[in-house]
């Protein structure tokens, strides 16, 4: 509701304002105007262009908007770990998730060079991932900086690993994007075949499990990038045998 480029434009009224509907965000979508202004010392002429600015055409609209941001970010229940990994077995693991490690086990194999990336918890996934399948005989390298310089040796024959719950993160989308134009082979890991990242990819794993969000932060399950990374790592493992 209040962005950064929003909350930038704030007159000193305005961001005290701002600073008190945050205090207060149970208490403000039930007063008044005029009651509003009464407690921030400001006029209710302040008030209406503070909403102008949220584009509310009023202090009704912009009470209606604030409780249902409040709704969006009351604390979610979290499923226990069983509950994910029951779901996963469910809808993932029945289809033809298998032979999709398996191809993407091959394309690894035949590439000189190993690229992972992410950001967040993906970001520590990618980075276990590479020191994984490193400790499994194929040396692989996590790069978090898209504008990390990567030798063109390394680029010539490579595989990147994308890893992404969403299959939206523009950081990974940039890196994504620059190593396909140079000639890399993309396997994406996401939660969905449907994302951006799935769909620029060459191969894409994705494990369907449902998201889960706790206020702002995205704590969908990791076990299935677990299981899918050490599933390519040990069929990797398995061929150079």
């Amino acid at each position: 509701m209040f962005t950064n480029e929003v909350i930038a434009s704030f007159n000193e009224l305005e961001t005290s304002l701002y600073n008190y509907i945050c205090q207060n965000p149970e208490k403000v979508p039930y007063m008044r105007i005029r009651e509003l202004a009464d407690e921030t010392h400001v006029s209710t002429a302040s008030i209406l262009r503070f909403c102008r600015k949220l584009n509310c055409e009023g202090f009704s609209e912009f009470k209606v908007k604030l409780k249902m941001n409040l709704q969006h970010n009351k604390k979610t229940d979290i499923k226990s770990s069983q509950q994910s990994i029951v779901e996963f077995i469910e809808r993932t693991l029945k289809g033809d998730m298998e032979e999709k490690i398996r191809e993407a086990a091959n394309l690894v194999i035949e590439a000189d060079n190993v690229i992972f990336i992410g950001i967040g918890s993906s970001g520590i996934l990618a980075e276990y991932g590479a020191r994984y399948f490193s400790s499994l005989g194929k040396f692989s390298l996590y790069i978090k900086d898209p504008h990390f310089p990567i030798h063109s040796k390394l680029r010539n024959n490579s595989v990147t690993i994308a890893l992404s719950v969403s299959g939206e993160t523009n950081f990974t989308i940039s890196q994504l994007n620059q190593l396909k134009q140079e000639g890399s082979k993309i396997v994406s890991i996401t939660n969905n075949k449907l994302s951006t990242i799935a769909k620029i990819s060459d191969l894409n794993i994705a494990y369907y499990v449902t998201e889960e969000f706790y206020e702002e932060s995205n704590v969908t399950t990791q076990v299935p990038v677990v299981y899918i990374l050490e599933a390519i790592a040990r069929e990797i493992h398995k061929l150079n045998e």
